[in-house]
C-alpha cells in the first residue's frame, strides 16, 4: 500500500525528484572523493614535505566541499517542496473522499479515526517522503560508492566491509521486524484516545451534570496508558538501534586500525590509504545507519499508508449517476414507492414497504415511536442513505438518477441535531444561499422567530446582529436558538422541498405555534415534510403519516386518524387526552 500511495501521489513531482537524485548523486560523489584527496595529502604531501602539493590538493578539497554543500542545500530544498506537496495532495484526497461518504461509510470508520487518518497518518507518510529525499537517496549511493572507493584503496581489508555491513543490517532488521506490529497497534490506540477525547469535550455538560468526571478521567487514563505502553515498547526497540550501530561502527574502526597497522608494517599499505579506507568504512556504515533510520520510519508509514488507502479505496454507497436525468418540472413532488431500507448486517429492515406522496403546497407530517424509522425515511430524500428496496423520487425522477447538486438545490434540510459552524450568524445562514443579502437573512430570522435573540447577541464591541460570533457546533447558543438558526438557514435557501426532522422539539409551545404560523405563507407553494414527536406540532398538517416498526400503519388528517389508527390514538393519549386535541 505504501509503494502504491507513493507512486500515485509522487507522480506530479517527478522532475523535482529527478533533481533531488541528481544533486544527491553529485553531493555524495563529492563526499566520497574527499577521503581520497586527504590520503594523497598524507602520502604525497606530508610524507614528502611537499608544501605546494598540500596547498593545491587542499584547495581542491575546499572546492569539492563547497560543491557538496551547495548540492545538499538545493537537494533539501527540492526534497522539502516535494514532501510538503505530497502531504498536501494526500490530505486533500482523503478530505474529498470523506466528503463523498454517505452516513454509512462515516459510521463505519468513525469520525475520530477519519480525523487521525487525515492528520497524523498523512503526516507520518509525508515525513517519510521528506526524509527519503534528504537521506534515503544518498544512502545507497554512498554505500555503493564507499565500497568501490574502499576496494580501490586496499583489497586486503575488504573482508572487514563484507563482515561489518551484513552484521549491522541483520541486527537492525531483527529489531525493526518487532517494531512493525507495535506501530500498527499504536495507530489504533491513537484512534481510541481521539474518540474518547472527542466524546468528553462534546458531552462535557452531560459529564458534569451527572458528576461523572472521575469516571471519564479514569476512562481517558486507560486509553492514554494503552497508547503510552505501546509507544514505550516501540521506543525501547528503537533505542536499541543506535547502540547497535555505534557498537558495529566502533568495532569496525578498531578492526581497521588493528589489521591496517599490520599491513603498513609489512609495507603492503600506506598510512594515507589506511586513513582513507577507515573514512570509507565509516561512510559505508553511516549510509547503513541512515538507511536504518529510514527503516525505523518505514514500518509506521506503511501502517499509516494502509489506513489512508483504506479510506481512498472505499467508495460511497451513495454514488452519483453516470447519466444524470433532469426533471421536467421544479414542483417538488416527493414520492416514496414501496421504499425499504436495511442497514448492512441488520437482522431486520428499518423501513418496510413505505409508500406515500408529499405534494407541493401541502404539509406532510411523519410521526411514530422512537426507532420507528422517521429520520431514516427523511434522510433518503437528500440521499444521506439510499433505499435498499423500492424508490424515492422527486418530480417523477428517482433521486438516484438525479445529479446530486441538482437534488440538493431543491431541498432545504433541518436535521434532527442542527449543527452550526464556527463563524458568525450571517456565515451560517449563508450556507443556505451564499448570495443572500442581509435583508433576506433578517427576513428568514424573523420567520424562524430568531430575530429578537440575534439582535440581542453581544459582540466584543457590545453590538449584536448578523456578525455575532457562533462557536463550533453552536455551543454558545441554546438548543432552541440552534434550531431556529437552522430553520432560518433552510428558509434562506428557498427550496422546493422543506424537510424538518424533529426541528421544533427544543421550542416551547408558544414559539412553536408562532413559527409554524409564520412558515405557512412562505412555504405555501413548497412541499413540506415535518418529522415530529409532539402531536401539537403536526395536528394541522394536510397529511399525517404514522410509522410503527418501520411500516406505515396510518395516513390521513388528524381527525381521521383518531378514528381509524390505534397507534396514532395511543401516541395522542400518551401526550394529551384525545378529547383535548380533537
Amino acid at each position: 500500500m505504501l509503494i502504491r500511495l507513493l507512486r500515485e501521489y509522487l507522480q506530479p513531482y517527478s522532475r523535482p525528484l529527478l533533481m533531488v537524485v541528481a544533486l544527491q548523486l553529485v553531493g555524495t560523489m563529492a563526499a566520497l572523493y574527499l577521503p581520497s584527496l586527504n590520503a594523497d595529502i598524507i602520502d604525497q604531501g606530508i610524507a614528502k614535505g611537499d608544501t605546494g602539493y598540500i596547498l593545491s590538493t587542499g584547495g581542491w578539497m575546499l572546492l569539492v566541499t563547497l560543491v557538496q554543500i551547495l548540492c545538499s542545500i538545493v537537494a533539501v530544498y527540492f526534497g522539502s517542496r516535494t514532501g510538503m506537496g505530497f502531504g498536501r495532495d494526500v490530505r486533500a484526497a482523503v478530505f474529498h473522499r470523506v466528503g463523498e461518504f454517505s452516513a454509512r461509510e462515516v459510521n463505519r470508520f468513525g469520525a475520530p479515526s477519519l480525523i487521525t487518518r487525515t492528520t497524523n497518518d498523512v503526516q507520518q507518510v509525508q515525513m517519510l517522503v521528506l526524509m527519503s529525499c534528504t537521506m534515503l537517496v544518498a544512502a545507497p549511493i554512498m554505500c555503493v560508492g564507499g565500497v568501490i572507493m574502499a576496494l580501490q584503496e586496499d583489497l586486503g581489508l575488504s573482508w572487514l566491509v563484507a563482515v561489518s555491513v551484513p552484521v549491522l543490517a541483520i541486527a537492525i532488521g531483527l529489531v525493526i521486524a518487532r517494531m512493525v506490529p507495535k506501530f500498527r497497534l499504536m495507530q489504533v490506540r491513537i484512534d481510541a484516545v481521539n474518540r474518547i477525547l472527542r466524546e468528553q469535550i462534546t458531552g462535557i455538560r452531560v459529564v458534569r451534570a451527572f458528576v461523572r468526571e472521575p469516571v471519564e478521567t479514569a476512562r481517558f487514563d486507560v486509553a492514554n496508558t494503552e497508547v503510552t505502553e505501546v509507544a514505550t515498547a516501540a521506543g525501547r526497540l528503537q533505542a536499541l538501534i543506535f547502540p547497535i550501530v555505534m557498537l558495529v561502527l566502533n568495532a569496525s574502526s578498531v578492526a581497521v586500525l588493528w589489521f591496517g597497522a599490520a599491513r603498513i608494517e609489512a609495507g603492503q599499505m600506506q598510512i594515507g590509504a589506511l586513513t582513507a579506507f577507515l573514512a570509507y568504512l565509516l561512510q559505508i556504515l553511516m549510509a547503513v545507519m541512515m538507511a536504518t533510520f529510514m527503516a525505523i520510519m518505514i514500518p509506521r508509514a506503511a501502517v499509516c499508508a494502509e489506513r489512508i488507502t483504506e479510506v481512498l479505496d472505499t467508495g460511497s454507497s451513495v454514488s452519483p449517476p453516470s447519466s444524470p436525468v433532469m426533471p421536467g418540472s421544479r414542483e417538488g413532488r416527493l414520492v416514496f414507492d414501496h421504499t425499504t431500507f436495511r442497514y448492512p448486517g441488520a437482522a431486520a429492515p428499518v423501513l418496510r414497504d413505505v409508500s406515500l406522496t408529499a405534494l407541493p403546497g401541502r404539509t406532510t407530517a411523519i410521526i411514530g415511536s422512537t426507532g420507528a424509522g422517521k429520520t431514516t425515511l427523511v434522510s433518503m430524500v437528500p440521499r444521506l442513505f439510499d433505499a435498499t428496496g423500492g424508490s424515492v423520487s422527486v418530480d417523477g425522477v428517482d433521486v438516484r438518477e438525479l445529479d446530486p447538486e441538482e437534488l440538493w438545490r431543491r431541498i432545504g434540510l433541518v436535521p434532527q441535531r442542527p449543527y452550526l459552524f464556527s463563524g458568525t450568524v450571517a456565515s451560517n445562514l449563508r450556507y443556505g444561499n451564499p448570495d443572500a443579502t442581509d435583508d433576506e437573512l433578517w427576513a428568514a430570522l424573523r420567520i424562524a422567530q430568531g430575530e429578537e435573540f440575534v439582535r440581542a447577541m453581544a459582540r466584543d464591541d457590545n453590538n449584536g446582529g448578523l456578525d455575532s460570533p457562533i462557536s463550533q457546533g453552536g455551543t454558545n447558543v441554546s438548543g432552541g436558538q440552534r434550531q431556529r438558526l437552522a430553520i432560518a438557514r433552510a428558509l434562506v435557501r428557498d427550496p422546493e422541498i422543506y424537510l424538518f426532522d424533529d426541528s421544533f422539539s427544543a421550542l416551547d409551545l408558544t414559539t412553536d405555534a408562532r413559527l409554524r404560523a409564520a412558515l405557512r405563507p412562505v412555504t405555501a407553494d413548497a412541499t413540506v415534510v415535518i418529522v415530529a414527536q409532539r402531536v401539537s406540532t403536526i395536528r394541522d398538517a394536510d397529511q399525517i403519516v404514522v410509522l410503527d416498526d418501520g411500516a406505515v400503519v396510518g395516513i390521513g388528517r388528524h381527525e381521521q386518524l383518531l378514528e381509524t389508527c390505534p397507534t396514532y390514538v395511543e401516541i395522542v393519549e400518551s401526550q394529551l387526552s384525545a378529547e383535548a386535541v380533537a
